[in-house]
């Protein structure tokens, strides 16, 4: 049973369906079983769910903790003193049964622990994932890419795009999109390559989870449909090396360093470009500094596309929120999403060959847009 909720998707399943989640859901940021729920939310009442928890059942006692509370609706209680009562409760119930307390750990805890506080009361909830699961664990340098790998597969899934079409991301950087379309071409479960908050739960067999992660075996390459191409050479570089540590073989995608002003022609007759195109700092890092030349550079982009991509479809996640403007293309569907903080829309464009405007001899030769 499935049941979507605000920010995520409640399920129910049993120890292996979890395992699997973690393993293979390349969308979800964490896997949280809830262990406890009761109607009341001032802090008296926190504290006595949590101490009343068996949190013991799942780790040793003085495994390190840390709780992160999060509250929704007016009134009390405060989210600080929230989450202090909350981890109050869990420690002094451990105290009470084993004569010793957990430490708090904030940096790299053994036991991580969610309260989440709104109208109807309080629920507590045990963290499977350990680390975020956009962290794949083949990414040498979390600050090198503006995408998380989760958001990329997600980008990914908006635009419909399944292994075997051709797709294209000619803003590459260091292959967050390509990466992820790479893993799912190739049968490479997200959670391939690393570690889980359950493997150091009381009754985790690590038997069973090897056989279930070995049993994720990736297909053989096969002719690439796969493209990713930037103007730097150094992000080519360092999408290579992010492919391979991520367990797919190099046959899976095409590299090259290319200008995206200097696409000669697409790499087959149809399919799909999505990227996360350069914007702000991100625009000035590719050497195009002045607000002059890059105004000039999408309408040039477009007529990249217009000469070139007819019969694709084309996908821009930007936080410039005038970029059809610029490119002066109109979108057939925009989708808000946010990176982080920042507000941002998933434009799509249908490039087809020749258009109004060509038959009144105005751009006759160039593909447009519907």
């Amino acid at each position: 049973m499935t049941d979507t909720t605000p920010g995520g998707v409640a399920f129910q399943g049993d120890t292996r369906c979890g395992l699997a989640v973690n393993l293979h859901s390349r969308l979800a940021s964490r896997v949280l079983q809830r262990v406890a729920h009761a109607p009341g939310r001032a802090e008296d009442d926190l504290y006595r769910l949590a101490r009343d928890t068996p949190w013991e059942t799942w780790h040793a006692p003085l495994a390190s903790l840390r709780v992160d509370t999060t509250v929704i609706g007016a009134g009390p209680p405060d989210p600080q003193f929230a989450n202090l009562r909350v981890k109050d409760g869990i420690v002094d119930r451990l105290r009470e049964r084993f004569g010793e307390r957990p430490s708090v750990d904030r940096q790299r805890p053994q036991r991580r622990v969610f309260a989440h506080v709104d109208p109807q009361g309080c629920a507590l909830y045990l963290d499977w994932s350990g680390e975020a699961l956009f962290k794949r664990g083949w990414r040498r340098d979390a600050s090198e890419a503006p995408l998380k790998e989760n958001l990329a597969a997600g980008l990914l899934a908006l635009a419909g795009w399944h292994p075997g079409e051709p797709l294209l991301d000619p803003f590459c950087g260091s292959g967050t999109i390509v990466v992820e379309a790479a893993m799912q071409a190739a049968g490479v479960p997200p959670g391939a390559r690393r570690r889980f908050g359950f493997e150091r739960m009381l009754g985790f067999e690590r038997a069973a989870w090897d056989r279930m992660r070995a049993r994720a075996v990736a297909a053989a390459p096969r002719e690439p449909t796969i493209f990713g191409s930037d103007v730097s050479e150094a992000a080519i570089a360092a999408a290579r090396a992010n492919l391979e540590r991520a367990g797919v073989e190099a046959g899976w995608v095409r590299w090259r360093q290319v200008d995206a002003l200097h696409l000669a022609e697409a790499p087959a007759p149809s399919g799909l470009l999505l990227s996360n195109p350069p914007y702000g700092e991100r625009l000035e890092v590719k050497g195009r500094q002045s607000v002059t030349q890059s105004e000039r550079f999408w309408p040039e982009f477009s007529t990249v596309l217009k000469r070139h991509f007819a019969g694709w479809s084309v996908c821009l996640f930007t936080g410039d929120l005038e970029l059809p403007l610029r490119l002066r293309l109109k979108p057939s569907r925009r989708t808000p999403l946010h990176n982080g903080a920042l507000e941002c829309r998933l434009y799509r464009f249908e490039m087809v060959a020749g258009s109004a405007r060509g038959a009144r001899g105005q751009d006759a030769d160039h593909p447009n847009v519907t």
